[in-house]
């Protein structure tokens, strides 16, 4: 192409773009002019339904929300009033819960009450008094001798009396004894004992025409006793008990004689003191 040709073309792109200017000119007006605003002329409609859940199976059980945990304070250990440094010791540790060292000896002594009819149809009232030395084998079972000291008053009735009786009559009795004992349960125990006594009784004559004399003698006598008792505690090393017991050997010999200085049954108290 040469000289002439390049400006023919040069001059009709020029042409072109001032004839195209105009119209580009005026879209531009027209898109950014100011619109109107227009009303909405529609009729109303209803409200926008709300979205609903989607439907649960009918045999699916409803959830229900776990409650909510319950807290509750906790509680404010209080002092001990035997442990006050906070300390525990092991059971059996403390000097309260060692066993206590048996006591094997012991000094016991009762004072015993009993009262019983005579063949003459009066009253035979007896008190005992006997010390006794103890042993313990076991911390249940005890044993050991003694002595005793028994008295007897005798009453007659009154047609005796008539006779020449008196109306009463005192006795003396000393004897030798051995005792066993033992604890059942607590502070409930068995007691027996057996006693050889001599013993001072007496004899009837017959002096005249109902005339009767009434004169005291010395026999042995044989008594076996038997019984339960309850002891209360006093202290460490005493105690009170209340024995009663059966005397085996009550009644009369065939010539109206007493076989034992004790009456039926025979109430005992006793007094109990351990010895070191």
């Amino acid at each position: 192409m040469n000289a002439s040709s390049r400006f023919l073309c040069v001059a009709a792109l020029s042409l072109g773009g001032l004839a195209l200017a105009p119209v580009a000119h005026a879209q531009r007006t027209d898109s950014t002019s100011t619109v109107k605003p227009q009303l909405n002329t529609a009729p109303p409609g209803t409200a926008p339904r709300p979205a609903t859940p989607a439907s649960r199976p009918q045999n699916q059980p409803v959830p229900v929300p776990a409650p909510a945990p319950v807290y509750e304070p906790m509680p404010v250990p209080q002092p001990s009033t035997d442990k006050p440094s906070g300390l525990d010791f092991p059971t059996g540790s403390r000097a309260s819960e060692q066993p206590k060292p048996l006591r094997r000896y012991f000094l016991y002594s009762n004072f015993g009450l009993g009262y019983s009819s005579n063949p003459y149809d009066g009253g035979q009232f007896s008190a005992s008094l006997s010390p006794s030395i103890g042993y313990r084998v076991t911390d249940k079972l005890a044993l050991g001798p003694g002595i005793s000291y028994a008295y007897n008053n005798i009453s007659f009735p009154d047609v005796y009396q008539a006779a020449g009786l008196p109306n009463s009559l005192g006795l003396h009795s000393v004897g030798i004894k051995g005792f066993l004992q033992y604890i059942l349960f607590d502070q409930f125990f068995l007691h027996a004992e057996y006693e050889v006594t001599k013993a001072e009784s007496y004899n009837i004559y017959q002096t005249g025409p109902q005339q009767l004399i009434a004169i005291k003698t010395k026999r042995t006598m044989n008594t076996p006793l038997a019984g339960a008792g309850y002891r209360s505690q006093l202290s460490d090393r005493a105690a009170a008990d209340i024995v009663l017991l059966y005397n085996f050997n009550n009644g009369y010999d065939a010539q109206g004689y007493p076989l034992s200085p004790y009456g039926q049954p025979v109430i005992r108290f006793s007094f109990l003191f351990d010895l070191k």
